[in-house]
């Protein structure tokens, strides 16, 4: 009898202890559930971002890492249905029309040169190779707003007119198809839709070139650089909403970031021009071109400039620190009729003339503006008669952009040009708001989370993730589009919000299982 007490005693002490360690132990996932969202049909809609575009292409690896189809593997264990991409045939990326290529090969980081460069090959994925069948994931890369919802947007007769684009040629389901009509065939009974960036990007990635469109409200009529009029957008976003809610599909919509917050922007200094740097790595060979110039160029622009109350746009090169770069600020009053007068007694009518045009409006470069990144090659470099805005190229010592040469506006974003972007933006974003509180959607706050990456980064289990070109993990080799990693990041903050407006219990995906880089080499 006490040894089947003592055995009672033992299984019950057992028992016990079982339970103590679960209680300890962390608690149990909570399963996965729709709530009220139904992943069956899911469809996305956007531009380059919902494609999965990285480092300057489109590729089979970079799409298999876009956000919507890292979503779509999530949304299985809530229901979710297959998720169908129009695929790229390589991993080199970039496009050929008629076998002539029209899009380059992606980018990687050469490590012996420290710089991304193309990827080897000739692409492979021709536009006119038709494909078949419907598509989930409907990013087109280089899509606006409004491009969405033109017939013939597909039409590969207009990809060489830029009237169509080459991605959507790829895959639209008719000549005359438009992306949102393409998308309503499918009966989505949930959609994401992330657009609006490339309605101001072409703009800023010009340097401003592009014209901002407020107030006309024919889309027909814009320039690919040029801001979308935001009343065009308002009425545009609605009307995608309205239709891909209009059967009762659930959905998750995203504002836009600052496109001027990305690395695209921050990367290049505003002020690079050190003695090593003018000396081309020869520090000595740097401080003798430098007090060349200041004697021949900056000195004498200097004392002109002063005489006509603009003194402040012209300060001698550093012979020991870091100088900012000499550009072109067409917002400035033009001084060019008295630079020349100033200048024709010791230089002559005809050099006075032009030296005049050339620093009318020149100044050197300020902490508020921007430098576009693919002005980093330029600086430096020779000004041709293509690129020197004044039809001619320039001889020494006028002969070097950012130096001795003032950069021209493609080359930066000035603050009257950032402020147009930032305007845009605003307004967009308030519609983007006020449609997904209007229709019941999922909100996903993309400028809040770019704000994060640029102030301090955002940290995940031993990694932090930030706006670092290249090596802050967040975004691709040309600095706009995001990495693998920061595919999978969108795709958790759209988790989020959906699971906050709809109950669902989706998952995050681990971040550390995606890559900040692909190797020069995929398979």
């Amino acid at each position: 009898m006490k040894k089947n007490i003592k055995m009672l005693l033992l299984v019950s002490l057992t028992f016990m202890a079982a339970c103590n360690n679960d209680d300890n132990n962390t608690p149990e996932e909570v399963p996965v559930v729709p709530g009220s969202a139904v992943f069956t049909k899911y469809v996305a809609l956007g531009d380059s971002f919902a494609a999965g575009y990285s480092d300057n292409a489109l590729f089979k690896k970079g799409q298999e890492n876009s956000y919507p189809n890292i979503l779509a593997q999530q949304f299985v264990a809530a229901g979710g249905g297959a998720f169908t991409q129009p695929l790229m045939n390589d991993n080199i990326g970039g496009l050929l029309l008629g076998g002539n290529v029209i899009a380059g090969t992606r980018l990687y980081f050469d490590g012996p040169t420290q710089t991304p460069v193309n990827v080897l090959g000739k692409p492979t994925t021709e536009v006119t190779a038709h494909l078949t069948g419907t598509f989930n994931n409907l990013g087109v890369p280089g899509a606006k707003s409004y491009h969405l919802l033109a017939a013939g947007y597909g039409n590969v007769a207009g990809v060489a007119t830029g009237a169509a684009n080459p991605y959507y040629a790829r895959f639209s389901s008719t000549a005359t198809a438009a992306v949102l009509t393409d998308a309503i065939a499918q009966d989505p009974t949930f959609f994401s839709l992330f657009i609006g960036g490339n309605d101001v990007l072409g703009y800023a990635t010009s340097g401003g070139t592009g014209k901002d469109q407020t107030g006309n409200p024919n889309p027909a009529t814009y320039g690919a650089s040029d801001i979308t009029d935001p009343a065009v957008f308002a009425s545009v976003y609605t009307n995608l909403a309205t239709a891909l809610t209009a059967k009762g599909a659930k959905g998750v919509v995203a504002n836009l970031p600052y496109i001027t917050t990305l690395p695209h922007f921050t990367t290049v200094p505003y002020n690079p021009l050190t003695a090593k740097v003018i000396g081309k790595n020869n520090e000595a060979v740097g401080v003798a071109t430098i007090k060349a110039l200041n004697a021949q160029l900056y000195g004498p622009l200097k004392q002109a400039l002063t005489a006509f109350s603009a003194g402040d746009r012209i300060n001698l090169l550093s012979e020991t620190g870091a100088s900012p770069l000499l550009i072109k600020d067409e917002s400035l009053t033009d001084l060019r009729v008295q630079l020349t007068a100033a200048f024709t007694p010791t230089l002559g009518a005809q050099n006075a003339a032009f030296y005049g045009a050339v620093f009318g409006q020149a100044r050197q470069a300020k902490a508020t503006d921007l430098v576009v990144l693919t002005t980093r090659a330029d600086i430096g470099t020779a000004p041709t008669a293509a690129n020197s805005g004044i039809g001619i190229a320039p001889p020494a010592p006028l002969n070097a952009f950012g130096i001795s040469y003032p950069l021209q506006d493609k080359h930066l974003l000035i603050p009257t040009e950032i402020a147009e972007i930032k305007k845009a933006t605003d307004a967009y974003n308030v519609t983007i708001e006020a449609v997904a509180k209007e229709k019941g959607l999922a909100f996903v706050d993309t400028r809040a989370t770019m704000s994060q990456l640029a102030n301090g980064g955002i940290r995940f289990g031993n990694f932090t993730m930030s706006s670092s070109f290249a090596t802050g993990g967040a975004f691709s080799l040309d600095g706009v589009h995001p990495s693998a990693r920061g595919y999978g990041l969108i795709a958790n903050i759209f988790i989020d919000a959906i699971n906050e407006k709809y109950g669902s219990t989706l998952r995050h995906v681990d971040l550390a299982q995606y890559p900040i880089q692909y190797p020069a080499t995929l398979p």
